[in-house]
């Protein structure tokens, strides 16, 4: 999972104040109800010391719809100034919360995230489509779903079946779909390399469906997803098409963490590649090693619940005490932070992605992993000692 949009925290100056709240807008009173959870968690904020000018900044930003319809929640991150994080939830929370402090609360959202698919909806039929971008975690304060129409421009796309005319007629209807899907396909192809997707799904006439399958190029076909039972036009049977779109989402998901955790067990078999256990992960962290964390998806349960690290001013300062910080050698600013918040920084900090696991998906010491973009003689490894890594957990030694 990609944590782009957690980069803008780094670097900020602290206390932060973290607000999760359910942004769900139903019915005639839906604005007002989102209010009054604003107004209880503020309260809550100010009894915890949060500064009034910065509350008034969040509220001023959740008095905005996100412009997504249907259950969904927000997480607002406002830095010692001003509100610095704004992103749509896919499920709201169970109830609307926040927290003032040191260091922002990112694991709630960082979860939440990862059910995230940024999608573009492509509807077609013979004479054009309707593009909408589903842009997973982004608030729309104008107001909904951002659509693009598409229109081939060859507009003779009706077939006849009476003798020589006839057959000239059907034959000027496919070369105009066939115009037409090329015209579509072209902005499609501009569009994903433009916003670069998760997914393309793509639905509608059957015929055009695939005749513009077929002029993709090369990067937006492999991004494609074919979803039966939509439509530009009328009709559409929309729950069992909505159901069809979660679906194919959800398989998406899953297929995503999959392949992280395969990349991580395989690396695991080879002894090289791949670490697990705190103390390990600390290390190839401070190096800039991490191409994906892996963490257990209930960090209250693992070895990491509780826990604190030390951190310095930049992100890959990080270490498991003061002593081992000032070793590596940080002289300046020293602070402790949760453990949770402390190596999701330090993943930001080197563009790492970050993956939840399962129960029995993977072998997690400390509930905690990484998959490597690189490693040498001196990586804590799997297969050997090393003086970081807890003896009791090496499965093999060579």
């Amino acid at each position: 999972m990609d944590l782009h949009w957690l980069k803008p925290l780094l670097g900020r100056p602290s206390p932060f104040t973290t607000v999760y709240l359910d942004a769900t807008r139903a019915g005639a009173t839906g604005d007002a109800e989102a209010l009054e959870r604003w107004k209880a968690v503020r309260r809550s904020l100010e009894r915890d010391g949060a500064p009034a000018g910065v509350l008034d900044q969040i509220a001023d930003v959740v008095s905005r719809p996100t412009g997504v319809r249907g259950p969904h929640g927000r997480v607002v991150v406002a830095d010692a100034h001003a509100v610095v994080v704004d992103r749509v939830l896919a499920q709201p929370p169970a109830q609307s919360h926040a927290v003032f402090g040191p260091a922002p609360a990112l694991l709630p959202a960082v979860r939440a995230a990862d059910e995230t698919v940024t999608y573009l909806l492509v509807e077609v039929d013979r004479n054009g489509a309707d593009l909408t971008w589903a842009a997973g975690g982004t608030v729309r304060t104008e107001g909904g779903p951002e659509t693009e129409t598409v229109e081939g421009g060859h507009d003779d796309v009706h077939k006849t079946r009476e003798g020589g005319l006839g057959r000239r007629s059907q034959t000027r209807a496919e070369d105009s779909w066939e115009r037409n899907a090329e015209a579509v396909a072209a902005v499609l192809d501009k569009r994903v390399a433009e916003r670069n997707p998760d997914l393309v799904l793509i639905t509608g006439d059957v015929r055009a469906v695939k005749l513009v399958c077929e002029e993709l190029g090369q990067q937006t076909r492999e991004l494609v997803v074919e979803v039966p039972g939509g439509s530009r036009g009328e009709g559409v049977n929309q729950g069992a098409f909505d159901a069809r779109v979660h679906e194919t989402l959800a398989q998406f998901r899953a297929r995503r963490r999959e392949s992280v955790l395969d990349r991580f067990r395989e690396a695991q078999g080879r002894g090289d590649g791949a670490v697990t256990a705190l103390e390990d992960v600390i290390e190839v962290l401070r190096r800039g090693q991490v191409a994906e964390l892996v963490l257990h998806v209930d960090g209250s349960t693992t070895g990491l619940a509780d826990r604190t690290l030390w951190v310095g001013p930049e992100p890959l300062q990080i270490a498991s005490s003061k002593a081992d910080l000032v070793a590596i050698g940080v002289t300046g600013e020293a602070r402790e932070m949760e453990a949770n918040v402390a190596l999701v920084r330090a993943a930001l900090g080197q563009d790492a992605g970050l993956t939840f696991a399962e129960d029995g998906t993977v072998d997690l010491v400390d509930g905690i992993g990484a998959v490597l973009r690189w490693s040498d003689d001196s990586t804590p490894s799997e297969a050997v000692p090393t003086q970081s890594a807890d003896q009791a957990r090496l499965r093999t030694v060579v």
